[in-house]
């Protein structure tokens, strides 16, 4: 695999900043690199400290993986950084602009 190049670079997030901020932080560099790769995009809905809610769009939209991205690469990723996270919630489509979660 070439390295890799061209991906959007999140902004660092101190550590000392707050939970849902490191949270957030996380799942944007997840989206841009979802976004990249394969052309989908996540996006944080909702984060009560323990369950996080994400809207999955573009390329996610209807793709037979979106389950296997979801829990194996979202969850997971957020799982190992943030153990106290109980689990991940896909609330709909990321293109859309009201919440259905």
């Amino acid at each position: 695999m070439p390295p890799v190049t061209n991906v959007p670079e999140s902004q660092p997030i101190p550590k000392d900043a707050p939970l849902e901020e490191q949270v957030a932080a996380l799942i944007e560099t997840l989206s841009n690199y979802i976004e990249y790769y394969h052309g989908g995009v996540v996006k944080l809905v909702d984060f009560d400290g323990k369950w996080v809610k994400v809207r999955l769009g573009g390329a996610c939209e209807g793709c037979p993986l979106t389950e296997t991205t979801l829990r194996g690469w979202i969850e997971g990723t957020l799982k190992q950084f943030f153990p106290q996270i109980e689990g991940v919630e896909n609330v709909g489509d990321a293109t859309k602009t009201t919440s259905t979660g």
